[in-house]
């Protein structure tokens, strides 16, 4: 079996080209045709010797994903759906904004952790990616759409987060080569401010994402204390709030940011109300006597069937928002970005094979309400606006 060429960082490819006899010269030379010219014939690397092109023809192979299909929204989002084998499929988002191109990059084909609010979870878990898989990703998205926007060479993606299918932190030992590869200067040249990786809290995970590659980090929180937070994120049973809050200012230590930012998914009587805002608010200034030095992300919630919940309405997020921000605290709410091809965030789903009854289970949870808090009186609102 040839090896796929995209599974490997520098350092890997610098290996694996040792075994061919190469000096790690070559390897660099082929690290850029690939990520940087998006070659996937040898035959086109005209700098690199015929000997070795001659080689890694017997030895190697450049393959990325199939492409089941392609969605643009009418706002110039892009999805792709990914064949990953087996009957599974995962998804990869690009949203363009005048000041960035990002590229939302999954990790697994489902995931295990069974958020309620999140498609993903709701499709069960079938396997992690491969280090290839997830570069194949951005190595298509970035080549694809040089073309197709007419960029010629020019780079088009300048920020990837790990938000699409899957707890990247689930699947480290695939994900930090992926890391390396859009961070390193012969490939993608990102900087670490601009990759972010987004965990349910894998709090071990965490702390060794800090030491080996430190990168812009995003965690989803979705409730500001551990009874809600059991409910709406499984996760946190094995990790409660006070771990999960240790552990990021753990990693504030290695970041490339000075703040963690904490997403939050607005839900409709479930998490929305001003007391749940003022328990987020004591929550990260208090905890541990100093706080959290974060940014709080609050995200529109995206209905979908299966969760059996609803979207908060525009002007109780806002007041949401009001009072995080009266308090000091960095608040920005999420533009909702490609609704009309489901690629918003918590949509997708692909197509995954639940080979771990997750879907049964969260189905089960639906059986258990998530009861309400009653309105404030100074939040009331007109349901829908």
């Amino acid at each position: 079996m040839t090896a796929n060429l995209l599974d490997y960082d520098l350092e890997g490819l610098a290996a694996f080209c040792a075994t061919l006899g190469e000096k790690r010269f070559r390897a660099t030379q082929l690290f850029r045709w690939i990520h940087q010219k998006g070659a996937r014939d040898f035959s086109q690397m005209s700098d690199l010797a015929k000997s070795l092109r001659d080689k890694l023809q017997g030895h190697a192979r450049i393959e990325g994903l199939p492409v089941i299909s392609r969605h643009e929204s009418a706002d110039g989002t892009i999805k792709w759906l990914f064949d990953v084998g087996n009957g599974d499929a995962v998804e990869a988002v690009f949203i363009p904004e005048d000041d960035r191109g990002t590229l939302c990059v999954s990790s697994q084909a489902g995931c295990a952790v069974g958020c309620r609010f999140c498609s993903t979870g709701h499709q069960g878990f079938s396997r992690n990616l491969t280090t290839g898989e997830i570069v194949a990703q951005l190595w298509f998205a970035e080549h694809f759409l040089r073309a197709h926007l007419g960029k010629g060479g020019e780079r088009v993606i300048s920020n990837v987060v790990m938000m699409g299918m899957g707890e990247p932190l689930q699947n480290y030992g695939a994900l930090v080569p992926a890391l390396r590869v859009m961070l390193d200067d012969h490939g993608y040249g990102l900087s670490r401010r601009r990759v972010t990786v987004s965990t349910s809290g894998v709090v071990p995970m965490m702390d060794r994402l800090g030491d080996d590659c430190p990168v812009a980090l995003a965690v989803s929180l979705h409730a500001p204390n551990d009874e809600l937070r059991d409910k709406l994120v499984p996760l946190n049973r094995k990790y409660p709030l006070a771990e999960l809050l240790d552990a990021c200012n753990r990693y504030l230590a290695h970041a490339p940011r000075d703040f963690i930012t904490f997403e939050y998914c607005m839900l409709d009587g479930v998490n929305d109300q001003p007391e749940h805002a003022r328990q987020l608010i004591e929550l990260v200034q208090r905890h541990g006597g100093r706080g959290v030095s974060c940014k709080l992300n609050l995200i529109p919630f995206n209905p979908f069937p299966a969760s059996g919940l609803l979207r908060s309405p525009q002007q109780r997020v806002q007041a949401f928002a009001k009072i995080l921000s009266d308090a000091g605290i960095v608040t920005t709410v999420r533009k909702t970005r490609g609704d009309d091809i489901d690629a918003a965030c918590g949509q997708l789903a692909g197509d995954v094979k639940d080979r771990t009854r997750v879907g049964n289970r969260i189905a089960q949870q639906r059986t258990v309400m998530l009861k309400p808090v009653a309105h404030d009186a100074t939040a009331k609102e007109t349901r829908g606006s």
